[in-house]
């Protein structure tokens, strides 16, 4: 450290104190002139130590006093260009750390938002009062004074100055080179160090920490700082003054008896021009409640109050003359409401951190106004969970499931819903997070999370990369599971239908996202089924409900219920009492192709090919294919690429065919969904697409009645038109979507023109009529004079 003497500090400001305060505006503190009075109103002269003359001043803001504030002084405004002289000498000081580095670090490195000089500031604040009251419980006359500990905050948003006042420890003329002379060093650092040296080592682990570096993040937004500080262990307060982007400060005695404080610490920031909106009360008022709503000391702030009151009104004289010539009417005087303003403190972190609290001295009323106040909800929780969690990480929480989802119910593709509020000691550090302490699927999950192993300044590349947040995820998602878990098994089944509602999908995602809980998962999801179409059941439901002999899952993917109970792949099983689940969410056929298996059953799609129910009987198989395999051929071979490959169905019984997917191929739901994507892979679709199997039915009438044309002749047009009316029906019925609708539609007329004709007499001829128009006037003509023409020769 580099100290001036007195005289070469002199010639300095006698040298720079002209043209570096020329055309300065910032209000002057009572340390720099001497004050006069001039008469009884407001008006007074100010005598500079460093220029001659006088300046006339006016009082520009008189800060209201209570009882609690005795020490917040009467500001002045000068007319006059204001100087640096102070009453006192004052010993210019140089810093440790290089300043540039310095201010290079807090604002591009420490802190990405400026507003968290003022979460910096009150978290000092804290500190200073929780070393009074710890260092009181053993040296009771640090608090002789009285004064309540409190923090106080007051504003002038016209100067832009921020004043912040504590009643904490202070601090001496020595403590004040040694914590804020020096970047890295920390009162609160040694205090802790200290008390970890002693007998009474860990007997306070509440204080925040780390003054040193927190204290600068004032100078993001301020030009000059002031600190003027007593401490009781000294009869003296002293002066720091800083400035941004300057290498030195200075130390002075506080002379001027109306700044004197009692004890504690007031921090004056002269803000930035492009900062003065930080010295706005509401705006103090609203980062007060976002940052330290939780700070155990109560925090006030000096607002503008207002009260309605009458006041009358003068008349109007031409009603006061029509009223005077009515004698007998009643005179009464008129009045109307006002609001009266003024100025007063006003608590303002009233909510109390109910996380600190034991579980059992907590009732669910006040967890439900903790979370309506909290989070601004009108609506109570579904479920809420209070822990703490101790071992190699220490962290307290708080966790909710709320109600309803949001309204934009954009939540499951949007991570960054500001629902975790991440505190360290009770300080406010971040809500902006992108997995870092809960995944995307659920991010519906609400509460605060309060750890004491984290960096007060901490940033997300530190929470991304910090082994600590790790553990912390782990287990918070394991309370928010077995959160989730208690509103299933609640005897409430509402609740879980209403979750299920608003948040199932996120669910689905997480089977999707996370594969290390797929068996926290699992159990929670719910699907119709064909034994279930109107009431959702669970999977632990439908295996206690499954046959002795069924080994696996089945489920077939639709976009109704409707249209999944009529779908031809449930014949066979509907015949054999088996249950398939009815997957009709677009996720859900996804998310169930992750999960894979549930306690060793596997999940099947019985809308792929080679699917086993059970029953075979290879003598059979073996004879059918036998009796069909020839007609397998010729209905490829008319098909051709449409499908890979035509096969005898075990899964049909008053279907003619189906057409199902390969076994590693999309299904027709997943084809749907994918030809819906707004950004789709054309190459793969049509791979994926390719990859049709085209099952027969042998026992109905329309696949023998083809397999007799094969036999006999399997090149005529009606058969081979046949099979392409057959291709298109199944493609519909099995929920493909055909290539051509029109020539579809042009079949299905052939073929209803082919069955209709010759069937209703005029409809008959009017057909015929159609077909076959160039020969109808000449049979018609010869049926008619042949027979006429014979008539006559009898």
């Amino acid at each position: 450290m580099h100290r001036l003497s007195k005289r070469s500090l002199n010639a300095i400001l006698r040298s720079t104190s002209a043209a570096r305060y020329r055309d300065v505006a910032a209000p002057i503190s009572s340390s720099h002139f001497f004050y006069e009075s001039a008469d009884a109103d407001s008006k007074g002269i100010w005598y500079s130590t460093l220029t001659s003359g006088r300046c006339n001043v006016t009082e520009s803001i008189k800060p209201f006093k209570s009882r609690n504030e005795p020490f917040l002084g009467c500001r002045y405004e000068s007319t006059a260009a204001a100087s640096d002289a102070a009453d006192s000498p004052s010993e210019k000081f140089e810093y440790q750390a290089e300043v540039s580095r310095l201010m290079d670090l807090i604002v591009n490195s420490l802190y990405s938002n400026k507003e968290v000089f003022l979460r910096e500031l009150i978290s000092n604040a804290s500190d200073a009062l929780d070393k009074l009251r710890f260092l009181g419980v053993t040296e009771p006359e640090l608090l002789k004074d009285a004064v309540d500990l409190d923090i106080r905050i007051q504003t002038d948003k016209d100067n832009g100055i921020i004043t912040i006042t504590d009643s904490g420890i202070g601090m001496t003329r020595q403590e004040l080179v040694d914590c804020l002379g020096t970047i890295a060093q920390s009162g609160t650092a040694k205090f802790l160090k200290a008390l970890k040296d002693s007998k009474d080592a860990g007997a306070d682990s509440n204080l925040i920490g780390q003054f040193g570096v927190g204290f600068y993040s004032a100078f993001l937004v301020s030009e000059r700082v002031e600190v003027s500080t007593k401490s009781p262990k000294s009869e003296k307060q002293y002066v720091w003054v800083g400035e941004a982007n300057s290498s030195t400060y200075t130390i002075r005695e506080e002379t001027d008896p109306a700044k004197h404080l009692p004890r504690g610490t007031r921090l004056t920031l002269y803000l930035k021009r492009d900062d003065k909106g930080f010295a706005h009360p509401e705006r103090i008022e609203k980062l007060v409640k976002n940052y330290s709503q939780f700070v155990s000391f109560p925090i006030y702030t000096w607002q503008e109050k207002g009260y309605t009151k009458e006041v009358e009104v003068d008349e109007d004289p031409a009603e006061a003359k029509k009223e005077g010539e009515d004698e007998t009417a009643e005179k009464k005087k008129k009045t109307k409401k006002v609001v009266e303003k003024y100025w007063d403190w006003e608590l303002t972190n009233e909510t109390q951190p109910i996380w600190l609290r034991s579980p059992k001295e907590v009732s669910k009323e006040e967890y439900n106004e903790f979370y309506k106040k909290t989070f601004n909800e009108y609506l109570e929780p579904l479920a809420s969970s209070h822990f703490t969690t101790e071992g190699e990480v220490e962290f307290r929480s708080v966790l909710f499931v709320p109600s309803v989802s949001p309204m934009g119910k954009d939540d499951i593709v949007n991570p960054k819903t500001k629902n975790i509020r991440l505190y360290v000691k009770r300080v406010f550090i971040s809500d902006d997070f992108d997995g870092e302490l809960f995944p995307r699927y659920l991010s519906f999950i609400k509460g605060v999370v309060d750890s004491n192993d984290l960096p007060l300044n901490v940033s997300r590349e530190i929470l991304q990369e910090s082994r600590i947040v790790r553990i912390m995820r782990k287990r918070l998602v394991r309370k928010a599971f077995e959160m989730i878990q208690g509103i299933a098994l609640s005897e409430n089944k509402d609740d879980y239908e209403k979750f299920w509602e608003n948040f199932g999908k996120h669910l689905k995602l997480g089977c999707i996202e996370d594969r290390e809980n797929h068996k926290r998962l699992a159990p929670l999801l719910r699907f119709f089924s064909s034994q279930s179409e109107h009431e959702m059941i669970s999977l632990d439901e439908y295996v206690e409900n499954m046959k002795p002999d069924q080994k696996d899952i089945y489920y077939i993917a639709s976009d109704s219920v409707t249209s999944a109970k009529n779908t031809p792949f449930l014949e066979k099983l509907l015949e054999k009492d088996l249950e398939v689940l009815f997957l009709v969410d677009p996720i859900d056929e996804v998310a169930i192709q992750n999960v894979k298996a549930y306690k060793e059953k596997n999940f099947i799609d019985i809308s792929k090919e080679d699917l086993d129910l059970g029953d075979k009987n290879e003598d059979k198989e073996k004879e059918i294919k036998q009796e069909f395999g020839q007609t397998c051929d010729w209905i490829k071979k008319r098909l051709g690429d449409k499908v890979a490959s035509v096969q005898i169905s075990n899964r049909l019984s008053s279907s003619p065919c189906v057409l199902v997917s390969g076994k590693f191929g999309w299904s027709a739901n997943m084809e749907r969904l994918m030809k819906a994507q707004t950004v789709g892979d054309t190459s793969s679709l049509e791979f994926m697409r390719s990859r049709r199997v085209f099952e027969i039915n042998p026992e109905h009438p329309i696949i023998r009645t083809l397999t007799e044309a094969c036999r006999s002749t399997p090149d005529d047009e009606e058969a081979l038109r046949a099979i392409d009316l057959l291709y298109d029906a199944a493609l519909v019925s099995s929920g493909f979507t055909p290539e051509n609708p029109a020539q579809l539609g042009g079949k299905i007329y052939d073929m209803m023109n082919f069955a209709l004709a010759g069937k209703w007499g005029t409809v008959g001829g009017y057909q015929q009529q159609v077909s076959q128009q160039p020969h109808i006037p000449e049979t018609v003509e010869a049926e008619v004079v042949e027979p006429a023409e014979a008539g006559g020769q009898k």
